[in-house]
């Protein structure tokens, strides 16, 4: 797919995600959330960057850790998102956040200026992970820690049928890459490349929960990555679409809901000192 028409289904895409977003993907990417935050541990005074922020549910955590004496600065192509993200920071009173419209891969942002740059659960959907990774490197200080989270392998991904099923409709693969980066040690491979040290690699098994039929099929469809092709089904195609997801997370219906299986890869890495050594660790090497 066309770099700059991918740019624009993610953007357009998750402006008519944003309003549903939360109610349906807050807690199902909870883990996958505080795994990243676990792993960069932003500390008191240190300066932040969230790629991909969307709503602003990692950024703002981030901003109560490093505190008042900190700064996150959330970026997302996603106008919508942004306007949410800022709408909460200034509900819940979370000053030292802020939130920009701004290409991953292109940042607006001056040299060595982060302590730390977080993606949780966004780089799936990017044309060129690796310039955003370069960017990242570019904007964090010696020293400084990225942390990074993918959704994992697309077999142990129950919901992974929606991308066919939607793209069997529009006559075109609707995220091509999402699952690219969360084989095997993709992603700390490129981590690697890019010469990140001290690179930990992990896994996370977890279970989406659904209470009802209608929900599971409004989180794959219209608070997801296949939002904007969605909004443009006619209602027949939408009642077939959602006929044969549902048949793909048959297998874990539980009652009237579903507990479909995922994945998710967590990968953290450091920007190296001048003249340091090279170290990896995690069990992987570089």
């Amino acid at each position: 797919m066309d770099a700059r028409l991918q740019r624009r289904i993610q953007r357009y895409g998750w402006d008519l995600a944003a309003s549903d977003y939360e109610p349906l993907w807050k807690a199902q990417l909870a883990e996958a959330q505080k795994a990243v935050l676990r792993a960069a541990s932003p500390a008191r005074g240190e300066r932040v960057l969230d790629l991909a922020c969307g709503t602003g549910l990692v950024a703002l955590q981030a901003a109560r850790a490093v505190g008042p004496h900190g700064r996150v600065l959330g970026i997302d192509l996603s106008a919508r998102m942004i306007a949410a993200a800022r709408a909460h920071a200034l509900e819940q009173a979370v000053p030292n956040a802020e939130f920009s419209r701004m290409d991953a891969e292109k940042l607006d942002l001056p040299a060595r200026t982060f302590d730390v740059a977080l993606c949780a659960l966004g780089f799936m959907y990017l044309p060129d992970p690796e310039r955003a990774l370069l960017e990242m490197r570019r904007v964090l200080r010696p020293g400084g820690r990225i942390a990074l989270a993918v959704w994992g392998e697309r077999e142990r991904c129950g919901w992974s049928g929606v991308f066919p099923i939607a793209a069997a409709e529009v006559a075109s693969d609707v995220c091509p890459l999402f699952f690219q980066l969360g084989q095997g040690s993709a992603l700390a491979e490129l981590c690697g490349r890019l010469q990140f040290d001290t690179i930990h690699h992990s896994r996370i098994q977890a279970t989406l929960s659904y209470a009802d039929a209608a929900t599971a099929c409004d989180a794959a469809l219209v608070g997801g990555p296949v939002a904007l092709a969605w909004s443009r089904f006619s209602e027949e195609v939408r009642d077939r679409v959602r006929a044969r997801y549902l048949q793909s997370i048959e297998p874990w219906k539980c009652g009237a809901g579903y507990r479909v299986p995922a994945e998710f890869v967590v990968v953290s890495g450091v920007v190296p000192q001048p003249g340091g050594l090279r170290i990896a660790a995690g069990g992987f090497s570089v």
